[in-house]
């Protein structure tokens, strides 16, 4: 008799589960459940979107819901779960005012994260937006770019002043970004792009802080050669508002008059659904899971923003939010309801983000007291290597922090932040913390040399190299 796989969530674990399910077992009955429109897409993308390097939201999106529909997945767009039963086996979904109930043999809880809107006076004010979502930055995107209906000397006559003044708004001169993760600062470059004067605003003493001081320093200088004003240690206590819009930020005891306000703090998993269905959460806050993304319940899966993964550096679970650990989990999650188990794989925590002209990336564990209490005496070593051999015309500075255990000689992360080749080399580093090596192991590797490229002793070996010898 066919199963039936029902998942909640349609994007990236959601549907890379569904689709690799489907294939590898034909008969199974696979039935995806989705809140909203938007299926399979890359919400990555989406500060790219705003800034006008991505013409329209399908550009984003990977496959659409009737490729789905050709493969088999019944997809069902607008039925928001609102109950799960483990031990009947059923899951409740709601469509159109109308429930609907679906028995299920294995589940995929993919319900993904959510913006954090912290509680700032005035954060529910017209012009106030986080971007998280397709219909998120739509509506940014419309608010940047809205005209004025009418002259503003007329006045319609039959219609409130509120009215009046929605249709007579103005472009948006300026901006005020609470938070410096990496939609802030990807967003501080798309609305600097768009001509918005840029504010951004970070309770703690640097911005992109998993990042390590030394490289945010360096996005600091450089968001400030951009033009961006950026206010570290400052907390947004309020933001004011004039005939129900926006119109500045109170912050570290300033005003700052801004003409919309983006609300960048990082995001939640939404586990509320699975903890209310008994399914446990871990420490961090996302729902529990073993090595292949099972649940406390049996056949009761979780995968992507809303689960936590296990890291291999610190060899506990953590909660990364990134789109590679979402899809690579719900593919192996397919394939383990498919018949062929299969582990969602460690994840050490490898990123990387835009930031105007700037690279910057990180993996593993480079924070000392993070270190500490994984139960290593961490030692770092930072350097500055130039990204292409010194006669090769073009190259710049790379900033290499890397991190070691005294004792082992075991590598445990780097950051790395410059204008070319950063991506490249921190997949080398993720790599070598993926193989458990020493930072001797990693002098010793045997990478690609061209001077275009990289000079003969890449940055990541002479960090190693350098590294290693603080260790003897």
């Amino acid at each position: 008799m066919a199963r039936t796989f029902v998942v909640i969530g349609g994007d990236a674990a959601g549907m890379s589960a569904a689709s690799k399910a489907k294939r590898d077992a034909p008969d199974t009955e696979v039935v995806v459940f989705e809140k909203g429109q938007w299926v399979s897409y890359g919400a990555c993308g989406l500060p790219y979107y705003v800034k006008g390097e991505i013409e329209t939201l399908d550009d984003l999106v990977a496959m659409t819901p009737e490729q789905f529909a050709e493969r088999g997945v019944d997809l069902r767009q607008h039925h928001e779960v609102v109950d799960v039963d483990p031990e009947e086996q059923v899951v409740t979904a709601v469509h159109d005012g109308e429930t609907v109930e679906q028995p299920y043999d294995d589940l995929l809880v993919a319900t993904g994260a959510s913006a954090i809107v912290p509680p700032i006076d005035g954060v529910d004010l017209d012009g106030v937006f986080t971007l998280h979502s397709m219909d998120s930055a739509k509506k940014v995107k419309s608010y940047l770019t809205q005209e004025g209906s009418v002259p503003e000397d007329e006045f319609l006559e039959g219609y409130g002043a509120e009215v009046h003044d929605y249709l007579t708004a103005k472009t948006p001169e300026s901006v005020g970004i609470v938070g410096g993760g990496y939609v802030g600062l990807e967003m501080a470059e798309a609305f600097e792009a768009r001509g918005l004067d840029v504010h951004v605003f970070e309770m703690l003493p640097h911005v992109l802080a998993p990042f390590g001081p030394g490289a945010a320093e360096t996005v600091e200088d450089h968001l400030r050669e951009q033009g961006v004003d950026v206010h570290l240690d400052t907390t947004v206590e309020r933001i004011d508002e004039e005939a129900g819009r926006v119109a500045g930020v109170e912050a570290g005891g300033e005003r700052f008059d801004v003409d919309m306000v983006l609300v960048a703090t990082g995001v939640a998993p939404n586990a509320d659904l699975a903890a209310e269905a008994g399914i446990e959460l871990g420490e961090t806050g996302a729902i529990a899971t073993d090595e292949y993304g099972e649940t406390n319940y049996d056949d009761v899966y979780a995968a992507g923003d809303c689960a936590e993964a296990h890291n291999a550096v610190t060899d506990a679970p953590d909660h990364v939010p990134l789109a590679l650990t979402a899809n690579r989990a719900g593919r192996a999650i397919g394939q383990t309801v498919a018949g062929d188990p299969t582990p969602v794989g460690d994840i050490v925590g490898t990123a990387v983000v835009k930031v105007f002209d700037l690279e910057v990336a990180r993996t593993g564990v480079i924070d000392h007291d993070e270190a500490r209490e994984a139960g290593y005496d961490p030692v770092s070593q930072e350097i500055t290597a130039e990204s292409r051999a010194h006669y090769y015309p073009g190259g710049s500075d790379l900033e290499v922090r890397m991190t070691a255990d005294r004792e082992s000689g075991k590598l445990l992360g780097a950051s790395i932040v410059g204008h070319e080749g950063v991506a490249k080399r921190i997949d080398t580093v993720a790599t070598a913390l993926h193989a458990d090596m020493t930072v001797d192991e990693v002098e010793y590797l045997d990478l690609a040399y061209a001077p275009p490229f990289s000079p003969v002793w890449d940055p990541v070996l002479t960090a190693a190299k350098v590294l290693a010898g603080k260790l003897e």
